[in-house]
């Protein structure tokens, strides 16, 4: 008994060492209230945040959802209701940001109605951070919660409504997103919930998709990126066109929208795990604002997301990570944007982002396109006035944010967090034609005289894309088995397949046929043999007789598997094996003799005669294998090229050496 208590004791002992491993990522967000005078006030309770080394102190990020059709992105919000319902839950979708473990899963959370709701004075939402999602001002605009990231959920607030430019006093419509591009293979995104709040109804798009036409240049189309920025349009385009660029689409109809009224749509997507995993690519997802009254222009806008490995408010960005070589040249553009946020407890007045310029980029190209905090160049400002300063240094350029103001995320009174965000965007140029290699960029961010923030490293990667070419070879054996005939050296035409303008490794197909050819093998015979026969009942005398085989074959090489490696531009290695099929393979024997015959009159004539045999036909008979080595010289990644192979063959033990030229286009 007394072996059984020191064991119960010993177990009990190791309990507290057990709970400080458990995991406490699974831990929900708990959301607390109290309502106090019809006012709703919201606290939460978050699982503790593991700081991650070297990096800023983690903090968390908030989305509220209050259950009717209202929302928040303050720490601690409040909120009035102003209707009743049977049922309403909150949400809390907490971000984790500089954090090593998982967001807080999302837990709704009832609430009770109180027992008398005050009197609505306005349509707007009554939230006590006044979050203005219309910054933009059009009919449409959108907003999520974080960058996507892969396996995770993301929130999205879809907001519609009728401002007063629009001149009606009450509109009817569809509302729709679009989501997973076409030009992804995988989907990044799906549609886990779409909770509406204004008796909007599901309804089909694809009746709409050949009348509906976004607004022109006069009344820009709005783009959302990381940031909100707009870029107009110059042409009317058919929401079909845009529709085609998605997999995916979901619509509503709604109905009595109110002038000055605005409504909102939460939807909850969930991440896939086969998204995209560059992290420096781009997704995007798009919403349409589609009014039945012709007089009322459709918007559309269009929100370009950052796939993340980890939730940082640093970032930076390369559009258009995936290239196409070909179209690659000296004057191609490349198109940067580094966002960074003021973390800090107070206001930062001078904000310095160095970005590390790669070898390939001709630095005296950099053009800045746009800035937040809006700035104009510190050559054209007034003593104290807020500019932008670009000076570059060997490998890097610096853009310095002088005498600005941007607001802590941890400032008091600072309740909206885009205020505290701002960015550089950027376009520069390469040198010449870089190698095809991946290009990578990274940025350093200073606040004031803080230490630096480092981002991620924006990695720009070429397509493979393929190249097609040409081969002519010259002593390519086709034939091993000397026993039968004699193996001849044969001019040969092929083709190439491999990526285009490969580096360095690459592998390489190749396939070559060679034309039908002939050739006599003597079998020895007895020779000054005297012996008669008729031939068409002439009398001859059999002097020499001799047995032949002639043969015609068509052959197929191939080369399955080639690994190439370009030492540089004009030298190139390659290894790999060659297999040849003897796809027509005929043999016709024959007789060949020598004959003599004498006439009445004495004159002697001699002739010759020749006697085909039984022929034999074979197809795909033999199946032949030589590895070879070789060397090219020229230019090896496209354009022609001269080269050297060796080819041994185990079989029979031969070893050739062949000659080709090459052209890759």
């Amino acid at each position: 008994m007394k072996k059984y208590c020191t064991l119960l004791l010993c177990f009990c002992s190791f309990i507290p060492l057990f709970a400080q491993v458990i995991p406490s990522d699974t831990v929900p967000a708990i959301i607390q209230y109290k309502t106090e005078n019809g006012i709703t006030k919201f606290t939460s309770e978050l699982r503790p945040l593991r700081p991650i080394a070297g990096a800023p102190a983690p903090f968390y990020t908030y989305f509220w959802e209050f259950g009717d059709g209202n929302f928040s992105f303050e720490e601690n919000p409040s909120h009035i209701y102003t209707t009743r319902r049977d049922s309403i839950l909150v949400r809390l979708f907490a971000t984790n940001n500089y954090d090593d473990g998982k967001r807080p899963p999302t837990r709704p959370k009832p609430i009770v109605r109180p027992p008398t709701l005050p009197k609505p004075a306005v349509t707007k939402p009554m939230l006590a951070s006044n979050y203005n999602l219309f910054k933009m001002g059009g009919n449409i605009e959108m907003k999520t919660n974080c960058m996507p990231k892969p396996g995770d959920e993301m929130m999205l607030v879809f907001g519609y409504r009728n401002k007063p430019e629009n001149g009606q006093q009450q509109l009817n419509g569809t509302i729709a997103i679009m989501y997973n591009d076409v030009e992804f293979n995988k989907n990044n995104f799906e549609l886990v919930a779409a909770r509406t709040y204004n008796n909007e109804k599901t309804a089909d798009l694809k009746p709409l998709l050949n009348s509906a036409l976004y607004r022109q240049s006069k009344n820009p189309v709005y783009y959302a990126s990381l940031d909100h920025e707009t870029y107009p349009t110059l042409e009317k385009v058919l929401l079909k066109d845009q529709a085609k660029a998605f997999k995916n689409q979901q619509s509503w109809k709604f109905s009595d929208l109110q002038q000055n009224e605005e409504r909102f749509v939460f939807m909850q997507f969930k991440t896939t795990p086969e998204m995209l995993k560059d992290t420096n690519a781009v997704v995007r997802i798009s919403g349409a604002f589609i009014p039945d009254n012709p007089l009322v222009e459709t918007e559309f806008f269009t929100l370009e997301l950052q796939i993340v490995a980890s939730h940082d408010p640093n970032k930076m960005v390369l559009r258009k990570t995936r290239m196409n070589y070909r179209l690659t040249g000296k004057k191609r553009e490349m198109s940067y944007k580094v966002r960074f946020q003021n973390t800090g407890k107070g206001p930062a007045k001078k904000v310095d982002v160095g970005v590390n310029i790669a070898e390939v980029f001709d630095a005296s190209t950099i053009k800045v396109v746009k800035t937040k905090p809006e700035v104009i160049t510190c050559d054209s400002a007034y003593t104290g006035q807020s500019c932008l300063k670009t000076f570059v240094k060997a490998d890097s350029v610096h853009f310095v944010f002088s005498n600005v103001y941007l607001p802590g995320t941890q400032q008091k009174g600072v309740n909206d967090a885009d205020s505290t965000q701002g960015f550089v965007e950027y376009k520069i140029r390469f040198k010449e034609k870089p190698p095809k290699l991946p290009i990578k960029s990274g940025a350093a961010i200073v606040f004031d005289k803080n230490e630096p923030i480092y981002t991620n490293n924006a990695t720009g990667r070429f397509k493979m894309g393929l190249s097609p070419g040409i081969i002519v070879g010259y002593g390519f054996p086709f034939e091993t088995n000397k026993n039968e005939y004699v193996s001849q050296k044969n001019i040969v035409l092929g083709a190439t397949l491999s990526p285009y303008a490969s580096h360095r490794y690459y592998w390489q197909v190749e396939l070559y046929v060679n034309s039908f050819k002939e050739s006599s093998v003597i079998i020895p015979l007895e020779t000054g043999i005297r012996k008669d026969t008729v031939i068409n009942n002439n009398a001859y005398q059999i002097l020499d007789k001799q047995a032949y085989n002639r043969i015609k074959v068509a052959t197929i090489n191939a080369v399955p598997a080639q690994m190439r490696y370009n030492l540089n531009k004009y030298v190139g290695l390659g290894i790999g094996a060659l297999i040849g099929v003897d796809i027509y393979n005929r043999t016709i024997p024959e007789l060949r003799y020598k004959l003599r015959t004498v006439s009445a009159n004495g004159v002697v004539t001699d002739i010759d005669f020749n006697r085909d045999l039984a022929q034999v036909k074979e197809s795909f008979s033999e199946i032949r294998t030589s590895f070879f080595g070789d060397i090219q010289l020229g230019l090896v990644r496209v354009g022609p090229a001269i080269g050297f192979r060796y080819l041994y063959d185990p079989k029979t033990n031969s070893n050739n050496m062949a000659t080709y030229l090459s052209w890759k286009f």
